[in-house]
């Protein structure tokens, strides 16, 4: 990709994460990106296939794979504790603020299935770990994939309520956070 292809592509999706994809004009990128708007559709068929593009990129998508989700030592705490961990590096306010940009019908079936990659691989990681962890004599068997989805809201919940509000609704931080989710967690089941 040529230099001038990837500041149309920053541009864009430095504006989509800012203002929306709706809001977000092809004159915007162009002055953002330092080149006129001919440029732009000299380079790109469109303003969505400009965002589409920018999504094949790695630092325009969260890179979230089952294979983040490896170093389990098989005790639940810890464990718990690196899967929450291992979303919250991944997925940054900016890429929460962007995928919320992103939400918008003209694009949105094109792009929801990227997006769905995202919480796909966290939910079925977490559901065959808890699988394991009762094949190990560690867990009874319960709902894992309920399990997995709690786990999950509470570390999304997190993630998108940081991205919007930052501290101002809440000034816990990330690692307290997590701790005392596990811990919650972990009584609650115990509990069943």
């Amino acid at each position: 990709m040529d230099d001038t292809s990837q500041k149309i592509i920053d541009a864009t999706m430095s504006l989509i994460r800012d203002k929306g994809f709706v809001a977000t004009t092809t004159k915007d990128i162009a002055k953002l990106a330092g080149v006129n708007e001919c440029t732009l559709f000299r380079k790109f068929k469109s303003k969505k296939d400009i965002a589409l593009n920018g999504l094949e990129q790695e630092k325009w998508r969260g890179n979230i794979s089952p294979e983040i989700f490896q170093n389990v030592v098989w005790e639940l705490g810890p464990d718990l504790e690196m899967f929450m961990n291992a979303y919250m590096e991944k997925i940054t306010p900016d890429f929460v603020r962007l995928s919320i940009g992103l939400r918008a019908p003209q694009i949105y079936e094109e792009v929801a299935p990227g997006i769905m990659k995202i919480p796909q691989a966290f939910l079925s990681s977490l559901t065959e770990y808890f699988r394991n962890m009762e094949e190990k004599g560690k867990l009874p068997h319960m709902d894992f994939e309920c399990l997995a989805m709690t786990i999950f809201s509470a570390t999304f919940g997190y993630t998108f309520l940081s991205a919007s509000f930052e501290d101002r609704l809440s000034k816990t931080d990330k690692s307290d956070f997590i701790k005392k989710s596990v811990e919650i967690f972990i009584n609650g089941i115990s509990q069943i």
